[in-house]
């Protein structure tokens, strides 16, 4: 994973992006662990500490990145059950990629409600979008919608109320 860094920087239009969050670096190193860890079999904790050694990690929310990386691997069988019913092919079976991007969506969904599902959804996405194949993006947005109805019902329906209600 390259540009990792939190400076801001200039994307393909020349428009200048604002500097990556903590958070948001911190989940594109947990999607290089996944990586990792669905390629290579690694332990958690070996993997945790090969990025740990890399010179960006500086800039990482370490608390999230160190939680969610172990969360996910530690909670992993429980994770497939979630996401299975939501994926037309076994997980296994996806891109690298896009299984790391949804096991750490899932994750959060499930173990950060204290996160809105919107922002874990947008998140995965440009981690997708980033990292993943063409399309990849729009796979994991709609694996992500459907297991945020299972997980997050109150709280989608809650901000349908909220958009219900009329200004005073």
């Amino acid at each position: 994973m390259n540009s990792l860094q939190a400076d801001s920087t200039t994307d393909k239009n020349n428009k200048v992006e604002k500097p990556k969050s903590r958070r948001r670096i911190a989940r594109e190193f947990v999607v290089q662990g996944l990586y990792q860890w669905k390629v290579t079999g690694e332990s958690a904790n070996f993997i945790e500490q090969q990025l740990r050694e890399s010179p960006e990690f500086v800039h990482v929310d370490e608390k999230h990145f160190s939680k969610t990386l172990q969360g996910a691997i530690e909670n992993f069988e429980l994770l497939n059950t979630h996401i299975q019913p939501c994926l037309d092919r076994a997980l296994h079976e996806l891109s690298p990629v896009e299984f790391a991007v949804l096991l750490l969506g899932a994750y959060e969904l499930l173990y950060h409600p204290e996160i809105p599902y919107k922002a874990i959804i947008n998140e995965a996405i440009e981690l997708a979008r980033t990292y993943g194949g063409i399309d990849g993006h729009k796979y994991v947005n709609g694996v992500l919608d459907k297991l945020a109805i299972k997980q997050r019902a109150v709280e989608i329906a809650a901000q349908k109320l909220e958009k219900k209600q009329p200004l005073v």
